[in-house]
């Protein structure tokens, strides 16, 4: 009991130490030294040095209490700015994924939807336009290799923008929208209605992966709050900006990755499990062959539901 505690305790204070005191600490470092330098003396390390030696010439800093008060105040600090920051990306996380009623929103998919159907155009205009070359052995038709690579970008550009005709503000929301409706188009249930049971069958292996993909999510929208701070500290303090664009840079290919993965993993858990849980809440016979029937998803819908 004692090493298992022992263990508990280390990984918990690597835990504080990873996500709320580094962090925390780099962003009030940074404040310290902008605060200190500004605009004007953004690169002046002589006044930064003379700062410091200031500082630690203060006769207070000489007492061991004081300085460990200093200390303790500093690690708050920082707890504090990190507490802030897990905050602030909840909330990212959440507008995200909106779906967005208000003007604003509304205006941004609209803007997105225009754009998605402009590549569709484009996409289903070349496909028209395409020569066939003749047929092969098993029927199949051959085009150029020129046509298909043309095909191949264009689709690929037209699902930068969304998998299907955009009904989100962003394209996170898009995505996480699209594995939906391919769920509900596949096997008629309401994802939203389904998920919540599905995730109780899980097998542990799965759980692992989809909690992984959400983690990075999460830790790409709390990357973003940072981002956030140190725009705010870029008023003070240019170089701050430097630090935002890179950050912005990586949360954008992190938040993408992760939730194209999520929301893979989410299809993936339907596909293989989802015929599972329609046997446990017995509407199909554990003995039934084939696969999730599409009168057995709208079963499930609307048992889910609850007549709501």
């Amino acid at each position: 009991m004692n090493s298992l505690l022992a263990t508990l305790g280390s990984k918990l204070t690597e835990r504080w130490l990873n996500l709320l005191v580094l962090p925390g600490a780099l962003f009030l470092a940074a404040t310290s030294v902008g605060t200190a330098l500004g605009h004007r003396h953004w690169h002046d390390v002589d006044r930064l040095r003379t700062g410091l030696d200031d500082l630690a010439a203060h006769a207070a800093l000489d007492r061991t209490g004081t300085a460990a008060l200093l200390v303790a105040l500093a690690l708050l600090t920082a707890t504090a700015a990190s507490l802030c920051a897990q905050f602030l990306g909840g909330a990212i996380e959440r507008y995200w994924l909106r779906f967005g009623r208000d003007p604003l929103s509304r205006a941004l998919t609209a803007r997105r939807a225009r754009r998605w159907k402009e590549r569709d155009a484009t996409l289903d205009e070349a496909v028209g336009h395409v020569h066939r070359t003749g047929t092969g052995p098993d029927g199949a038709v051959l085009i150029p290799s020129s046509a298909l690579a043309r095909i191949q970008a264009l689709t690929e550009a037209r699902d930068r923008v969304a998998l299907r005709e955009p009904a989100r503000p962003t394209w996170y929301g898009d995505r996480m929208q699209a594995a939906a409706d391919r769920v509900e188009a596949a096997y008629g249930v309401d994802l939203a209605a389904l998920w919540p049971r599905l995730w109780l069958t899980l097998p542990e292996p799965a759980v692992r992966q989809i909690q992984s993909a959400h983690d990075s999510f999460t830790a790409a929208a709390r990357l973003a709050a940072w981002a956030v701070a140190y725009a705010l500290l870029a008023f003070w303090w240019w170089p701050a900006a430097l630090v935002t664009l890179g950050c912005a840079a990586v949360v954008r290919f992190r938040a993408r990755t992760a939730v194209d993965a999520l929301a893979g993993l989410i299809e993936a858990a339907v596909d293989v499990h989802g015929r599972e849980l329609a046997t446990r809440v017995g509407l199909i016979p554990p003995e039934a062959p084939g696969l999730l029937a599409h009168d057995t998803g709208d079963a499930m819908s609307a048992v889910f539901r609850k007549a709501d």
